[in-house]
């Protein structure tokens, strides 16, 4: 996207006639509408949502549409969208150990306490080119569709039972979350508000972030504590009532990373985490943020923030030279 250049007004009335033409294509082909964009193309509604911060499928399906495809572009468009809406208040604070999951898995524990739930994945599908769906072939339905199960403990709270994890811990009475979306960022940040900036930062980028973590600019090496996908319940308080008010269900994805940690003078060896939580279905997404939540939190585990020694290649000389990446205390 290239924006320096001034055209005149004929010039850009031009370019976006052009571009409503090409996005409509061939008018011998059907247009696609944003059921099928919603029903089809989910995981890409739900990218659009996570990183636009609002989560209408159909708005997220229309935006898909008009940027023809193009993710950022989309994306964009979802966040200008929200800077118009008014906000009416925050809800309470979502319970996701009450998730009904759809998917859950653990690299924890090989007999997960509640089971191993696969779900609609990728994981175990050949990436070999399925020619049947390029056709108009219908999908067959399913012996019995595939419903959200009943709530299941979280395996970070069967490592907490057994003392073998850090605690959860709890906010003062009289904090306040911090809002990106209000408030420019001030750092250092705040966990609750990194969290944030985490949760809607592009996916490719955060990826690249977690490798990196893991492979060469960090010692982080987790491992998943559990992935998990499903609905949960968002309510509302409302002043002049003394209950909360349910506004209804989103899906979300949540991660937990565990860590080894040594231990300090004031802390016993114990696993510590890394959390994810996004809109809809995105577990690449919530894995890279937990990835780099954790790596973020090394100093409050006193944990030297250095990097590995790395071997870059003269292409010249054919000779190599070792170089490390000085500690940094803003990290």
């Amino acid at each position: 996207m290239y924006v320096a250049v001034k055209g005149g007004e004929t010039a850009i009335r031009n370019a976006h006639r052009l571009l409503d033409d090409r996005r409509r294509g061939d008018r011998s082909v059907p247009s696609i509408g944003l059921d099928q964009i919603v029903e089809q193309l989910a995981l890409a509604v739900d990218r659009v949502m996570a990183e636009g911060s609002l989560y209408d499928r159909e708005l997220a399906a229309l935006a898909v549409k008009q940027a023809r495809g193009d993710m950022i572009e989309a994306i964009f468009l979802v966040r200008a969208y929200r800077t118009t809406l008014p906000r009416f208040g925050y809800t309470r604070p979502v319970d996701t150990a009450a998730m009904l999951v759809e998917r859950r898995v653990s690299a924890t524990y090989k007999d997960l306490p509640g089971g191993q739930l696969l779900g609609p994945t990728f994981d175990y599908t050949h990436r070999l080119l399925d020619p049947e769906l390029a056709g108009d072939a219908s999908v067959p339905e399913p012996e019995q569709r595939s419903e959200p199960m009943e709530a299941v403990m979280r395996v970070s709270a069967i490592l907490a039972n057994e003392g073998l994890i850090e605690a959860d811990g709890e906010l003062p009475q009289d904090h306040r979350p911090g809002d990106i979306t209000r408030e420019p960022l001030e750092f250092p940040l705040e966990r609750d508000t990194r969290l944030q900036a985490l949760a809607r930062g592009d996916e490719g980028f955060l990826l690249a972030l977690a490798y990196s973590t893991q492979r060469g600019y960090a010692r982080s090496h987790p491992f998943v504590g559990e992935v998990r996908i499903g609905e949960v319940e968002l309510e509302l308080e409302v002043p002049e009532l003394d209950f909360a008010v349910p506004l209804g269900s989103i899906r979300v994805t949540e991660c937990q990373m565990v860590t080894q940690f040594k231990g300090s003078s004031k802390v016993p060896p114990q696993f510590t985490r890394g959390y994810g939580l996004v809109f809809g279905q995105s577990e690449r997404k919530a894995m890279a943020m937990a990835l780099c939540d954790r790596a973020l939190r090394a100093s409050e585990f006193g944990e030297d923030v250095v990097a590995h020694q790395r071997r870059t290649r003269n292409s010249s000389s054919r000779t190599w030279t070792t170089y490390r990446r000085p500690a940094s205390s803003n990290t």
